[in-house]
């Protein structure tokens, strides 16, 4: 069985003594939680959110990292940097990173090869645009975008692999993909793992998330289905209860 992952994704929200008050009030709602915990947080965030997790069962994340090990690339991160401050898993090609910040498949795979050697967990995100659901291209996007971020990436490597399929009509829209939608797709990514792997890595090895606004009164329909091993969640984790009653699904 693959253990389920709830990763919250904060986003640019939360100043330090924001994340004192959130992980503080957090951590005892999620103890006992059967699930994963990860709390990525902003960066200026990542030293002080270390802290308040020291010792519990919440694991530390960050939401970008460049490809380079260090260099001339102003307001960057290096995956060097985010492992000696104990960064466990690293969000790369986020819906808005790729809308608004510019990246690409290629770049996607660049930076899950550079967190990869550092040993960072990257949690991958690929996801449909509206116009693309719409236009009955969603196998065709997830497949394109999946094959590119996993590119020349050694099998041995995908137990430390997190995928979260997040359909960009559904951040911070308040729409959802129903869970058969959701299931549906995160299966297609599957299929892709198992084509360009084996069946075994696909279904043992990597653990797939749905990250298209989960929430507490959707999250148990959304994890009963089959294909679904977690979830990605922004607007919910930032706040300490309602974070926690999607972990304690």
């Amino acid at each position: 069985m693959r253990r389920p992952i709830i990763a919250g994704n904060w986003k640019m929200n939360n100043t330090i003594a924001e994340t004192k008050a959130l992980l503080t009030e957090l951590k005892p709602l999620v103890k006992d939680a059967e699930a994963e915990v990860v709390v990525c947080v902003p960066y200026t965030d990542i030293a002080t959110a270390g802290e308040i997790i020291k010792g519990s069962n919440i694991k530390l994340g960050a939401e970008n990292v460049h490809w380079a090990e260090k260099g001339a690339f102003t307001g960057e991160i290096s995956a060097k940097m985010l492992k000696e401050l104990d960064v466990e898993y690293v969000i790369i090609g986020h819906s808005e990173r790729r809308q608004y910040f510019g990246e690409s498949d290629e770049t996607v795979n660049m930076r899950v090869k550079a967190a990869l050697a550092a040993g960072l967990k990257p949690i991958i995100c690929v996801g449909e645009s509206l116009d693309e659901r719409e236009g009955n291209k969603t196998e065709s996007v997830v497949r394109t975008q999946t094959a590119g971020a996993l590119k020349d990436i050694d099998k041995s490597e995908l137990d430390n692999i997190v995928i979260a399929y997040e359909p960009i009509w559904a951040i911070g829209t308040g729409r959802t993909a129903t869970s058969e939608q959701a299931n549906e797709t995160i299966k297609v990514i599957r299929d892709v793992v198992a084509e360009l792997y084996c069946r075994d890595c696909a279904e043992n090895k990597v653990r797939i998330q749905y990250g298209g606004s989960m929430n507490p009164k959707n999250v148990k329909e959304l994890m009963a289905m089959p294909e679904i091993d977690g979830g990605l969640i922004g607007g919910a984790s930032l706040k300490a209860v309602d974070f926690s009653n999607v972990v304690n699904f």
